[in-house]
């Protein structure tokens, strides 16, 4: 079974994709920019959902998610915190993309005792200065032109294409349906006033970032998956190097001739790695209560 949800977070509405209806419970978080729920985890919602059960997320003003929440890392691990609480389960395992990643684990450092394993696919939260953080921080400066850039960005598939260039290892060689996803996102308001705030608040123009967990990984207790783009042109791979070598019971798998997508460059790779390293699908929680019963849920669907 598969289907879209709603949960109501303090003044937050947030939409989230469900698959599967037995195993483990596994929480995705995308990242920031172009993103949602869809456009990073289609394929690996898909592919968990007959052995586990799955909830992508929308982060505030991202996808069909609306509601007034500071775009900071610090922000996500509230509205993040609050959807768990309205699931079942007294733990789950949790990934995270990009941002996604870093909430993920600001999370999980707060949280321990709620998380199964973590992981951390591209990650931000592992460095103290992000290289790439200048492009984005003066674009964002210019009144209307992100906007006007969203617009010409979506124009045609080839205009697509070459937005991803600056993110994906091979533009050209991605998969139209990838293509297709980032492009609808790229027609939607929205996301992009929600990600130049997360700028303002996170990245300086020098590069250094405001949410580094480098000094917490060794008081990481979960089992923790490091997965990186060997090729990636935003998060620096020496971030997940250097926390698989920090992060007590941590692995690392680096995918080669891929970007910061992986899961979209690289789907059936990453989904091959992610599947081996989630918990054994036979040893999956009871849930403590239907979903009629949870709390904060205004609207559930399956098909």
């Amino acid at each position: 079974m598969s289907g879209t949800g709603v949960a109501t977070i303090d003044s937050c509405r947030i939409a989230y994709r469900r698959a599967g209806t037995d195993g483990p419970p596994v929480v995705l978080c995308h990242g920031a920019g172009i993103d949602d729920a869809t456009v990073s985890w289609r394929h690996a919602i898909d592919a968990l959902a007959d052995e586990y059960r799955v909830y992508a997320i929308d982060w505030p003003e991202y996808g069909n998610s609306s509601g007034d929440v500071t775009h900071t890392v610090d922000g996500y691990i509230g509205v993040l915190e609050g959807f768990l609480e309205t699931l079942p389960f007294d733990r789950v395992t949790l990934a995270g993309i990009s941002m996604g990643g870093g909430v993920a684990l600001g999370y999980t450092l707060a949280n321990p005792d709620r998380v199964e394993g973590l992981a951390l696919i591209d990650s931000y939260g592992l460095g103290d200065r992000l290289p790439s953080a200048l492009q984005w921080k003066v674009l964002s400066r210019f009144p209307g032109a992100t906007e006007f850039g969203k617009i010409a960005a979506s124009a045609s598939p080839r205009s697509v294409r070459l937005v991803l260039n600056s993110l994906v290892a091979d533009a050209d060689a991605l998969p139209e349906p990838f293509v297709a996803d980032v492009r609808r996102k790229l027609q939607e308001p929205g996301s992009i006033q929600a990600f130049k705030q997360f700028q303002d608040n996170e990245l300086s123009f020098n590069g250094r970032v405001a949410t580094n967990y480098v000094d917490d990984l060794p008081d990481l207790s979960v089992p923790t998956l490091l997965v990186h783009g060997r090729q990636d042109p935003l998060v620096p791979l020496e971030w997940s190097q250097r926390a698989a070598k920090r992060i007590p019971e941590a692995e690392l798998e680096v995918i080669e001739d891929c970007g910061h997508w992986a899961p979209r460059e690289r789907p059936d790779r990453f989904n091959e790695i992610l599947e081996d390293w989630l918990p054994d699908p036979r040893h999956a929680p009871e849930p403590q209560y239907t979903k009629e019963g949870m709390p904060g849920v205004t609207r559930a669907s399956g098909d």
